[in-house]
């Protein structure tokens, strides 16, 4: 790993990630310019670009290419744009506000919100797609990793499982089994993406990259559940206290707040135990999984 600090690396990708889905994106002055003007209003200059980040870190593990990578990037948070813009309906959630801005539908209109959902999904398959990214059987594995990651046994199907449980008491198995989909699936996809993006790994090396994605979507997942109560509309950048307002079980409304932060804890280090057999490959995705606890604590 470079000597480049984890806040600087941070703010490279990032950036990085910014310029793609700015070039990636379809010009505003492009008919048809409202959708288009959308689509850039809900996928740019905002979001912490944690999928971006897990991407790039995970291809330090198999020395992929940054532009690979970038393109892989790309395709995940177009698709986690237009989770959040589908989200936020009225049908849905029902919010108005995402990462400190009117949401989408308030924006535009919901009609306009909803293809902007369809449309940023399908430029997300367009670009994992392109000739060339990779060698065709692994470009095709990883185009069908996302699609699977992005739908019914994945992040739909999790929404899904998420909607029929407001006001219902699940148990720790349940609650897991719906953020392992909703949010989990994504966030796993972001690290075997980066991974799968360069030289083929070992099936011993490949089940501890799915290991650390599965604990590191979950981390995210509690961070969040646990931020929904502690932390300020103006810090989160959306509306405080959404989960308990609509009674949703979360790890906390389940566990407590002690005990959803002792459950963080132990992802954390379950998730670093993952990575100890790449060695200084794997700083990057250990510095990642710090930073998404440090949010909270």
């Amino acid at each position: 790993m470079s000597a480049q600090s984890f806040s600087d690396w941070m703010s490279h990708i990032q950036s990085r990630t910014e310029d793609a889905l700015h070039r990636a994106l379809p010009g505003e002055r492009i008919a048809p310019a409202r959708l288009h003007a959308a689509m850039r209003y809900a996928t740019l200059g905002g979001g912490k670009r944690v999928r971006a980040l897990l991407c790039h870190a995970a291809g330090e593990l198999t020395g992929a290419s940054a532009e690979t990578l970038d393109t892989a990037a790309c395709a995940l948070e177009l698709v986690h744009a237009y989770s959040l813009v589908h989200d936020d309906l009225p049908c849905m959630d029902d919010d108005k506000l995402r990462r400190g801005k009117p949401t989408c539908h308030i924006e535009f209109d919901e009609a306009t919100a909803l293809l902007v959902g369809d449309a940023l999904q399908t430029l997300a398959f367009d670009l994992l797609s392109a000739p060339g990214l990779a060698k065709p059987a692994r470009q095709l594995e990883m185009a069908s990793l996302l699609a699977r990651a992005s739908g019914s046994r994945g992040m739909a199907g999790g929404q899904a499982i998420d909607l029929q449980s407001v006001g219902k008491q699940l148990d720790i198995t349940e609650l897991e089994f719906m953020h392992i989909h909703k949010t989990g699936a994504l966030i796993r996809a972001a690290v075997l993406l980066g991974a799968l993006a360069g030289e083929p790994m070992t099936s011993e090396a490949r089940h501890r990259v799915e290991h650390f994605g599965n604990c590191i979507g979950l981390l995210f997942q509690v961070v969040d559940d646990i931020l929904d109560v502690s932390a300020t509309t103006a810090r989160l950048g959306k509306t405080a206290g959404k989960d308990a307002a609509q009674n949703k079980p979360t790890y906390v409304s389940l566990l407590g707040l002690p005990q959803a932060r002792e459950r963080a804890q132990a992802l954390k280090a379950d998730a670093i135990e993952s990575l100890a057999p790449f060695g200084p490959r794997a700083d990057r995705l250990a510095q990642i999984t710090d930073y998404i606890i440090s949010r909270e604590f």
